[in-house]
């Protein structure tokens, strides 16, 4: 027999008589789905039978396909999958019965198919019907602030136990000199919610729809991730009034505000567990009689307890306790107080740890009080199959996560940007952006860099930080030539999550060439008055490019090309104008000839061959909606 080559699949959504494609792997729980499989000489086939297994109970279901004029199809209403259930997740893969032997065809490439054994079997989430996605953030950019460092109006006033550092242009944050040396993280630049509103028309100068605030409430370290009072907003950043002047100037600006969620741990300095008598209250600590007691769990009173990773500061809240859960998600709680003072939406910090029904909750209550509040989890892998603690987590299937931080796009990006890893780039992006539901794919935040990662900048073209101590990396910047090339990959790697299904989220200060290794160096006070110009108007420019095309609201994306030297995608909607980014990463002029075989369009519209220079991206518009018919093009 013949090498079978070329084995391919597509999927439709059949609705009535009609049947829509869809290149994705999620599907709502009252859709029936039409898988058909389409394989290269046909004669040989004898039969061609679609396995689905269940990952929540093993159960397998198996369906002969029938034979159509092109290709093998089943039609599989999801609702019967799922049983009981309301939505699941499932695995599934093709046994094609030749005449001689069978093979089993799976993978989580887009499209094609390859012979595979059981970790090859390709992806089908199921979710709730009818789940309801906010759509003001499609087509947006994020901009991500940690709080102390962003801009400083001068209002900020020490308060029990910290320090201001008064260098706002050249401090070092505080740092740990050996690991595991005890930080108290009380030393402060002095930014604050007035800074940020006075910075505003800055913000929205970037295209930014949506701010993305590291915790703002009352705690004692700079980062707050240490929550002492989740009513209150920290003095230090100017309290309830600075709260209310960001709101204020977000929404005059049309920009949404997402705050921070640190529901699974407290400060051991808080009101809650009052470790070191610094607040009013009868704290968990003080007294097994305090309200809040039930909310930790204790295995010596009051000593030792459990924490978020071992840090004593972090004490370690019971989610589904239910004065805490009342506390927290309550009608009058503090999720709601919050979102109707003018908040859009919570980003839940460590939501791996957050139980299945705290995120239940917190979703039903966000749907009660503002339905169009988005919310974000902290995942780093692909959320779409993630097991934490043994369980695995329902985040995207509805009801509980709009969508996550796409750490995997940045793993992604930097591997192809820096080292030319286009095999790494294709096997993370393809499935991950199959695996998803769309409205979630649209709005993952495309993050480049957060409060806990490297800077981006040094990302992409600083030393390894291995080998090298805490006080040398904390004065360690890139040589001038480190630099100039770090700027062109930068702006490459922009212009690359720009153009991925979701939302990019800028950190702040990235767009002005501020660098740095890991937390908490990535954590620089912003450099205002010595802004590199140049990646600021780039930014600029990528970001109206961003909010002008309506493609990124709802695009579908292709990766047409992917070598060392170029990387070809387009992202396309079948009605409004594509958009295709060619990235040269080489350092020569490349010349790319769009060849029906490398772009896969329409042979009328192929032969189109731009000039790319080195370390450039360039994007493609075409204005009447048919890829590369018109020659208009931005070289940006």
């Amino acid at each position: 027999m013949k090498t079978v080559e070329n084995v391919t699949e597509k999927k439709y959504v059949l609705k009535g008589t009609e049947a829509k494609f869809s290149p994705l792997g999620a599907f709502s729980f009252d859709e029936t789905v039409r898988f058909c499989l389409y394989v290269p000489l046909s004669s040989d086939v004898v039969k061609t039978v679609l396995r689905i297994h269940s990952d929540a109970d093993g159960k397998m279901h198996l369906y002969d396909m029938e034979k159509a004029e092109e290709s093998f199809r089943a039609d599989i209403a999801l609702f019967e999958l799922c049983g009981d259930a309301e939505d699941g997740l499932f695995y599934y893969c093709y046994d094609v019965y030749y005449r001689e032997k069978c093979i089993t065809y799976g993978g989580e490439s887009p499209e094609i198919l390859y012979p595979c054994y059981e970790d090859g079997k390709r992806q089908l989430l199921v979710c709730k019907k009818g789940t309801h996605t906010p759509q003001w953030l499609k087509g947006g950019i994020i901009y991500h602030i940690f709080v102390d460092r962003f801009c400083s109006s001068g209002r900020a006033v020490p308060k029990r136990g910290t320090v201001i550092n008064p260098d706002w242009d050249h401090g070092i944050p505080q740092y740990a000199i050996n690991p595991g040396d005890d930080l108290p993280n009380n030393v402060f630049f002095g930014g604050d919610l007035f800074g940020i509103a006075e910075k505003m028309e800055y913000i929205a100068s970037l295209g930014v729809t949506c701010l993305y605030l590291s915790p703002i409430f009352d705690a004692a370290s700079n980062h707050k991730y240490d929550t002492g009072d989740y009513g209150k907003i920290d003095e230090m950043f100017g309290g309830e009034d600075g709260f209310n002047a960001l709101i204020s100037a977000a929404k005059s600006h049309g920009i949404h505000v997402i705050l921070d969620g640190v529901f699974n741990h407290t400060g051991s300095d808080s009101v809650y567990f009052n470790r070191f008598l610094n607040y009013d209250s009868i704290g968990a600590c003080q007294s097994e009689e305090s309200p809040y007691y039930p909310w930790y769990i204790f295995y010596e009173h009051p000593g030792v307890y459990e924490s978020w990773w071992g840090m004593p500061t972090l004490p370690k809240v019971r989610g589904d306790e239910p004065s805490y859960r009342e506390y927290i998600l309550g009608e009058d709680g503090i999720v709601a107080k919050w979102t109707k003072l003018g908040v859009d939406g919570w980003r839940l910090d460590v939501a791996d740890e957050l139980t299945e029904g705290f995120l239940d909750a917190l979703h039903d209550r966000l749907k009660k009080t503002k339905p169009e509040a988005v919310i974000y989890g902290e995942v780093w892998e692909d959320a779409t199959n993630k097991r934490s603690y043994g369980i695995r987590r329902r985040y995207l299937r509805g009801g509980q996560l709009h969508s996550v931080m796409n750490y995997p796009l940045r793993e992604a990006v930097v591997s192809y940007i820096r080292y030319g890893d286009a095999e790494k780039f294709t096997n993370i992006v393809e499935p991950l952006y199959r695996r998803y539901p769309k409205d979630a794919a649209d709005l993952l935040m495309n993050l480049l860099g957060t409060h806990d990662t490297m800077r981006i900048l040094t990302a992409l073209a600083g030393d390894y930080p291995d080998g090298f101590s805490n006080t040398e990396l904390a004065k360690k910047r890139l040589t001038p030539e480190q630099y100039a090339r770090g700027i062109r990959l930068l702006k490459m790697a922009y212009a690359l999550v720009s153009v991925m299904p979701g939302v990019p989220s800028i950190f702040y200060g990235d767009e002005v060439g501020i660098e740095g290794y890991g937390d908490p160096f990535c954590r620089m006070p912003f450099p205002w008055g010595r802004e590199d110009e140049t990646l600021l108007t780039y930014y600029r420019k990528i970001g109206a490019l961003h909010r002008s095309e309506p493609v990124f609201s709802d695009g579908f994306m292709r990766v047409l090309k992917a070598t060392p030297e170029y990387l070809i995608i387009v992202r396309e909607n079948g009605c409004d104008p594509a958009v295709m980014l060619i990235l040269n990463r080489s350092d020569a002029e490349i010349c790319v000839c769009l060849t029906h075989e490398v772009s896969g369009i329409d042979d009328e519209y192929a032969g189109y061959s731009p000039v790319v220079p080195p370390l450039t991206a360039y994007h493609y518009h075409t204005p009447d909606g048919i890829m590369l018919k018109s020659n208009k093009k931005d070289a940006s």
